[in-house]
């Protein structure tokens, strides 16, 4: 096939466009809001983490629009949608929540926190990378609950809960944004003029906040301040947060490592759904192409991973190519650089952005629940409880420790590592929900160990900090083996009793 039959835009791709750059524009002020009401100064958000994002989501926009065309040529077709690319969201807010907002906290100092966000998205994107080698296996033998049970954990309590608070410090304007975002994301309302509902949330939301005095009028002439050049520069701060994160920070890594997985089997799930509308990618290239861009992306001091988005069958069904990818890139690129997401991230309230992530935190929920069958519900129920132990400790550890032991001392080492501590419970549960008593078993004491050298249940790496953890998972584990030979020798034994009465 010639270039001229494979062309670089078509009109189709600006509809798809639009939707893209929606989705990737909340996802970019969400970062800058949150970033800055967690403490972060405006020079790290404005002149790092956004460009560094930036150059991650056009390297994936560019590289995924090449993929279009190989497959359009491999194919013989001139109908190809590339595949849309860009921020991971729900990663993002565990890696706003679950990574930058801890670090923030335990260190004090911005710089040493960013430096710690960078290097955690640095080996993110080696995770993602090798994917491309373990996802599959990991997707089969990793029970879902639990992985997702831990995910909703956090969504529930940090990122719809908190958001659900924020949202009614301006109850009337959190209200109202809120109400839009349930009739057009729940109920699947279209918006008037056909405006996307976010968009149409935060516009209408924004100016009624300024009307009603809910935001401050002063904002806007800030937010045109912000308006400026922030150049993407190339950073080598990931080598002296990796220090960081290997030694006063290696609970980070809890978080880490289980959202690097979801990350990836993301990718894979999105280009599965791709393949089924008829445009059938390379998964281990995309899953490459996903670490390698959140690689770059911490390269030039991005803090966020990238994924394939579920985007991609929509702009699939818009008939779109490849050009409203590279649009997308380009364009975030240039609003990044010269600070228009830095002035809509002043502008915008957040009671205005938190309805948002409201939803954001019930999908990730009700997505737990409905992509597990049914005997498996238990499983993610057990998984959310440890992250409402980290959110509690989070809040109130060093601002009211004895408020805090008074409700239960079990909360701060339930809080630590407690991604992986969901996890662990959440698929000892579904082995044995399912009667695989000795996976659970299994798992039990791969509890064991990692609480043995401080990975769970300890503020930092240390051999036995509090032996009881380490000899609760052992004797669990024991106890569950025992129960996978005795309890189906009497099923057994009963079975046999029941046969023989039957022949009597």
């Amino acid at each position: 096939m010639s270039k001229q039959q494979y062309p670089m835009f078509i009109k189709e791709d600006i509809d798809a466009f639009f939707s893209l750059f929606q989705n990737n524009l909340a996802n970019f002020v969400v970062i800058a809001i949150s970033m800055l009401a967690m403490g972060y100064p405006a020079h790290i958000v404005y002149g790092r983490v956004i460009p560094g994002a930036a150059i991650g989501v056009l390297f994936g926009n560019l590289y995924y629009a090449h993929m279009a065309k190989k497959l359009a040529e491999k194919e013989g077709r001139n109908d190809v949608t590339a595949l849309s690319y860009g921020i991971s969201t729900p990663p993002m807010f565990i890696f706003l929540f679950g990574v930058l907002k801890p670090a923030l906290d335990l260190t004090g100092d911005p710089e040493i926190a960013w430096q710690i966000g960078v290097a955690a998205t640095f080996l993110g994107g080696i995770v993602e990378v090798l994917g491309s080698l373990i996802g599959r296996w990991m997707r089969e033998n990793l029970p879902r609950a639990s992985m997702l049970g831990a995910l909703a954990g956090v969504a529930f309590s940090v990122i719809g809960g908190q958001m659900f608070f924020h949202t009614f410090e301006a109850p009337i304007i959190g209200a109202f944004v809120l109400v839009v975002i349930l009739v057009g994301f729940v109920a699947k309302k279209q918006m008037p003029f056909r405006i996307p509902t976010s968009l149409f949330a935060i516009i209408i939301g924004t100016v009624l906040a300024y009307i009603v005095g809910d935001a401050d009028p002063n904002l806007i002439k800030e937010g045109a301040a912000t308006v400026g050049f922030y150049p993407p520069l190339p950073t080598l701060a990931f080598v002296r947060g990796l220090k960081h994160l290997f030694s006063s920070m290696i609970g980070l890594l809890a978080v880490l490592i289980p959202i690097s997985v979801y990350n990836f089997i993301e990718t894979m799930n999105n280009v599965e759904a791709m393949a089924s509308a008829g445009d059938d990618y390379d998964v281990a290239e995309a899953q490459i192409v996903d670490g390698l861009g959140t690689i770059i992306s911490s390269l030039f001091g991005g803090t966020f991973p990238t994924t394939v988005y579920l985007a991609s069958v929509s702009a699939k069904w818009m008939n779109a190519g490849r050009g409203y990818s590279v649009v997308n890139g380009f364009v975030f690129l240039i609003a990044s650089t010269f600070g228009i997401i830095a002035a809509m991230a002043k502008i915008i309230p957040l009671p205005v952005i938190a309805p948002i992530l409201v939803f954001v935190g019930m999908s990730m929920v009700s997505q737990a629940f409905s992509s597990v069958k049914q005997e498996h519900y238990p499983a993610v129920v057990l998984a959310m409880f440890p992250y409402l132990a980290n959110y509690l400790a989070g809040k109130f550890s060093s601002a009211a420790p004895e408020a805090l032991a008074a409700v239960s001392t079990s909360i701060v080492p339930l809080s630590q590592g407690a991604m992986f501590t969901a996890i662990i419970w959440g698929a000892m549960l579904a082995y044995i929900v399912d009667d695989e008593l000795k996976k659970a078993a299994k798992v039990s004491f791969v509890g064991a160990i990692l609480a043995a050298i401080g990975f769970i249940h300890a503020p930092k790496l240390a051999l036995l900090y509090d032996y009881k953890f380490t000899l609760a998972y052992v004797i669990v584990g024991a106890v569950l083996w025992i129960f996978s030979v005795v309890l189906k020798d009497i099923e057994h034994d009963s079975e046999k009793l029941k046969n023989q009465m039957t022949t009597d």
